[in-house]
């Protein structure tokens, strides 16, 4: 499959790590949404530094009718603005395969009433901060898995050039024929990570995954993913890596608020920021599958309408 021509719809955290190492190895357009971006992009660059160390060139617009024909389009919007910016891309390149990578379940489905796109899922543990509209630091060079999205025709090859494309332009990789477990995996984390930093305003640290005493925050967190662990289970589905794990070593870089390991999670940087966030698509989504499936959440379900009433609160 030829990879020449990508295109990136969002130029967020994930997005720009993706165009930025993307550009290294292919012809990468932007598709931004505020002008001001868009001119600081195509002026000076895009720039990455923390892991990788780098300015490239890339094209960025806020007009999708400017946008070149593409072979690959990654949609990196938040998955509330999915369908949005999805819609901008009807009509444009029907041949082409279309990856999202996002949080959560059901953005896939957004995106097929938009295109006859082959269709990609993936989601990635990669992390960074913005530091401006053009320079994103790259904290976690985590791998990004991919596959083929269920229910659809997208050869599995096509997925492994995709994914040899990333590794090419120095991105950690993982194609798998049936993301489900994968993507289970990453929503029970992220249901449990992201909504109990959205309501206590504690970034991801070592507090996360402590148990030793009766009060200590591990327990909840630990607990909501035994809850996610049930709701999967009742699926017949087997997890690609255990979420608590995960939550382990992911906060194994520091022991107390003060060290190194401090990763604010996408849902508290939209609280802190006075954003509606994902929790529709991952607590939210998690509570519905369990629905499905006659399995009880109740803490899950709690945290759900904790960080819903945050949402709500943005809007008075």
């Amino acid at each position: 499959m030829t990879l020449a021509r990508i295109c990136v719809v969002g130029a967020g955290t994930i997005g720009s790590l993706c165009a930025g190492h993307l550009a290294r190895v292919a012809d990468v357009s932007i598709l931004v949404r505020r002008p001001e971006q868009a001119r600081a992009l195509n002026g000076a660059g895009l720039r990455i530094s923390g892991k990788s160390d780098f300015t490239v060139r890339v094209h960025a617009t806020t007009d999708p009718a400017t946008l070149p024909e593409f072979d690959l389009a990654i949609v990196a919007t938040k998955a509330p603005h999915v369908a949005t910016a999805v819609s901008s891309l009807t009509g444009h390149s029907p041949d082409a395969t279309v990856m999202s990578i996002q949080n959560g379940l059901g953005v896939e489905e957004v995106i097929r009433r938009h295109g006859p796109w082959r269709l990609i899922s993936a989601v990635t543990f990669m992390s960074g901060t913005r530091r401006d509209d053009r320079h994103v630091e790259y904290e976690l060079d985590t791998a990004t898995w991919m596959g083929p999205y269920a229910g659809t025709s997208t050869p599995l090859p096509d997925v492994e050039d995709v994914g040899r494309l990333f590794q090419e332009a120095g991105l950690r990789v993982e194609v798998l024929a049936d993301l489900r477990p994968a993507q289970w995996s990453k929503l029970i984390f992220n249901s449990a990570v992201n909504g109990v930093a959205a309501v206590t305003d504690l970034p991801h640290v070592a507090l996360f995954a402590r148990r030793d005493r009766e009060s200590d925050l591990g327990h909840l967190v630990h607990d909501l993913m035994e809850e996610g662990l049930q709701v999967a289970a009742a699926q017949g589905l087997t997890l690609w890596e255990d979420p608590w794990k995960m939550n382990v070593e992911a906060v194994s870089r520091g022991s107390t608020l003060a060290e190194d390991y401090a990763h604010v999670p996408s849902m508290l940087a939209d609280v802190r920021a006075g954003r509606r966030t994902e929790a529709d698509f991952i607590q939210g989504s998690l509570v519905r599958e369990a629905a499905l499936a006659g399995v009880a959440v109740p803490l899950t379900t709690a945290l759900y309408r904790l960080v819903k009433a945050r949402d709500r609160s943005f809007d008075d």
